[in-house]
C-alpha cells in the first residue's frame, strides 16, 4: 500500500537520501526544510517526480507542521541545528530549532495521530567512552557554561518529549540515535570530517586533523543508516524504544586520513591543530565514540554492510563528478 510521509529536513544529508528510498518503494513524499543546513540540490532528482513535494519551511512554525502533518499518514522528523560549528557559533538558534521544533512536530503528530520516528544522535552520550555505547547507558556531559553539550542536551529532551507523547498520549513514536553517518551528499562546512578530509585529498591539500588525532569513532554509510530506519519504522515493536544505529571497525581520526589519502591515491600530507586554534570557546571532542548495535541486531536483524572503504569511494567518486 501506497503511503504518504512527512519528512522534515529532507533536504538535508540523511534526509534526502530517506526521501529517495521511500520514493523507490512507490511512496509519495513531503519534504519540509527551511534550507539552513539543507541543500534543494539533494532533491534535484525528483523535480519533475509527482511522489515528492517540497515545502521551504521552518519547523518552528506551528501553523505550517500541523496542516503537513494531517496530511500524511507518517512522519521521519530528521530537522535539527546540526554540525559542531554550527552549533558553538549560533547555540540560541540551534536550542530554539532541536527543542521548539521538536516539541512542534511530536504535538502535531499526536493531535492528528501520526505515527512518528525521531533521529537523534550519539552526542546524547556525551564524554562516555565505553567500549560500545550501549542505548541504557549513562550520559556524561561538560559543563553547561560549555555550548558545545548544548546540542546533546536538546537531542535529550527530544527524546524524552517523544517518549512522554508515546507513554502519556499513547502517540507511536520510534527513536533512533544516529552515530557518525557519513556518505554522498555530506558537506564538510558544519565540521564534518570525512568529506572534510577528501575534499582535501582530493586537491592535493594537506588534511589538518583538529587535535593530536587519536580520538576514535565509528562510521556508517547513510545507505545502511536510511536501511535501518525503514526497518524499524515498520516494525510495531520498535514503538516506544530507541535504538542506536551505527557501523562496525573503531578508526583514529589520523588512521582515517591515512586511509582516504590511501584509497585517493593523494598526495596530501597530515597537519595538526589544536582545538583552540580550530573552534569558537566553549568546545570540547569526545575522545572515543563506539556503538553498540545489539539491540537493532537482536530486534530486526540490521547490521551494516558498507566498510570504511565503500563510504571514502562513494564520498570521493561524487566529489569528483
Amino acid at each position: 500500500m501506497e503511503l504518504h510521509h512527512l519528512v522534515t529536513g529532507g533536504a538535508g544529508f540523511v534526509g534526502s537520501h530517506l526521501a529517495d528510498a521511500l520514493i523507490a518503494r512507490g511512496d509519495t513524499v513531503t519534504v519540509l526544510d527551511d534550507l539552513s543546513t539543507g541543500r534543494s540540490a539533494n532533491l534535484d532528482q525528483h523535480k519533475s517526480n509527482p511522489s515528492l513535494t517540497f515545502v521551504e519551511g521552518s519547523i518552528l512554525d506551528m501553523p505550517l507542521v500541523n496542516s503537513l502533518v494531517a496530511k500524511v499518514d507518517h512522519v521521519f522528523h530528521l530537522a535539527a541545528a546540526v554540525g559542531v560549528f554550527n552549533i558553538v557559533q549560533n547555540p540560541l538558534k540551534s536550542l530554539s530549532t532541536n527543542i521548539r521544533g521538536s516539541e512542534n512536530v511530536l504535538e502535531a503528530c499526536a493531535k492528528n495521530k501520526v505515527p512518528v520516528l525521531v533521529t537523534s544522535t550519539s552526542e546524547i552520550y556525551g564524554k562516555n567512552t565505553s567500549d560500545a555505547l550501549g542505548e541504557e547507558d549513562d550520559r556524561i556531559l561538560g559543563s553547561p557554561l560549555k555550548v558545545r553539550w548544548s546540542y546533546s542536551e536538546a537531542k535529550a529532551i527530544e527524546e524524552v518529549l517523544a517518549y512522554s507523547y508515546w507513554h502519556s498520549e499513547g502517540l507511536p513514536a520510534r527513536i533512533v540515535r544516529l552515530f557518525n553517518t557519513v556518505g554522498p551528499r555530506q558537506v564538510g562546512f558544519y565540521g564534518m570530517v570525512v568529506p572534510r578530509f577528501i575534499q582535501s585529498a582530493i586537491k592535493n591539500e594537506p588534511i589538518t586533523i583538529y587535535g593530536d588525532g587519536t580520538q576514535s569513532r565509528v562510521f556508517c554509510h547513510v545507505q545502511d543508516a536510511v536501511k535501518a530506519i525503514l526497518t524499524l519504522a515498520a516494525t510495531d515493536s520498535a514503538i516506544g524504544e530507541v535504538y542506536n544505529i551505527g557501523g562496525v571497525g573503531e578508526t583514529t581520526i589520523k588512521q582515517l586520513a591515512e586511509k582516504i589519502i590511501e584509497r585517493t591515491k593523494s598526495t596530501s600530507t597530515i597537519t595538526f591543530t589544536a582545538y583552540d586554534d580550530a573552534y569558537p570557546a566553549g568546545y570540547e571532542d569526545m575522545q572515543r565514540r563506539v556503538p553498540d548495535i545489539t539491540k537493532i541486531k537482536n530486534s530486526v536483524g540490521w547490521v551494516p554492510a558498507d566498510t570504511l572503504d565503500n563510504i571514502i569511494d562513494d564520498v570521493a567518486a561524487e566529489m569528483k563528478k
